[in-house]
């Protein structure tokens, strides 16, 4: 049969694979602390997360945060237990190598292995999602250069990749409409994932002029200003997304 050469060649070629991903080195962070945050701020105030050319700042920020940064992926794919998107925890991580986002990226991926004991898989679950997609127009955005001076205007102000734009607009279209403007609105505890599909790479820096008015919910208001404001649309679809379940993580990291 020809089946076993095949095989053979198969476990030759995995073998290889596995000896060349063990020799090699996981990017990390020259020095970080980790520690759970002495005061806990709630969801309306907490995942204040920034990134700098040496490094990543986080205060009050949650695991699942840092799990979505890591794998980059929306915060409704990642699946674990409820303490994930509660606790707290504070996050200075420097390193002397000048990093991309991937890199950095790739740098947490390490630092929550090594103090949250984290492990995760991939999984697959069919749902309704939104994608965001460039309008009909062409984007009326682009990315910084890095020397330019911040955005400032009226509205929303937004500065960072368009993954975490997204991320932001699941969380904005799950307010529900409101009949009552002095009843402040607040946002549904189960999202629908908004999937940046751009394609458009960078750091952007914009701001968003969107006002609420009564009987109009708030998918109808974003894709408005989507659309005329910065060249861009929100498209309705279900379908098979990628989720990451987290299997193993602990509440108090190690030591720094």
């Amino acid at each position: 049969m020809r089946v076993f050469p095949y095989f053979a060649i198969f476990l030759a070629l995995s073998g290889s694979i596995a000896v060349g991903q063990a020799s090699i080195t996981a990017p990390a962070f020259d020095v970080a602390s980790v520690k759970p945050s002495l005061h806990v701020v709630g969801p309306d105030y907490n995942n204040q997360l920034s990134y700098s050319p040496a490094g990543i700042i986080a205060r009050n920020v949650t695991l699942k945060r840092l799990v979505a940064e890591a794998y980059q992926v929306q915060l409704n794919q990642v699946s674990g237990p409820s303490w994930l998107d509660k606790d707290e925890y504070d996050i200075d991580a420097k390193s002397a190598v000048v990093g991309a986002r991937e890199q950095q990226a790739a740098m947490l991926r390490s630092l929550l292995s090594e103090r949250f004991k984290l492990a995760v898989h991939n999984d697959t679950r069919k749902m309704r999602v939104y994608e965001l997609v460039i309008g009909k127009s062409g984007p009326k955005i682009r990315a910084t250069n890095g020397g330019e001076s911040p955005v400032t205007g009226a509205g929303f102000h937004f500065h960072g990749d368009l993954r975490r734009f997204a991320d932001l607009l699941a969380v904005q279209l799950s307010i529900p409409s409101s009949d009552n403007p002095a009843e402040p609105a607040r946002a549904s505890t189960s999202p629908i994932p908004v999937l940046d599909k751009t394609g458009l790479p960078g750091i952007f820096d914009f701001s968003v002029d969107i006002h609420p008015e009564l009987g109009t919910d708030m998918f109808a208001l974003w894709q408005r200003a989507l659309e005329d404001q910065l060249g861009l649309k929100i498209e309705s679809r279900e379908g098979n997304v990628t989720v990451l379940v987290v299997d193993q993580a602990v509440k108090v990291p190690t030591d720094n």
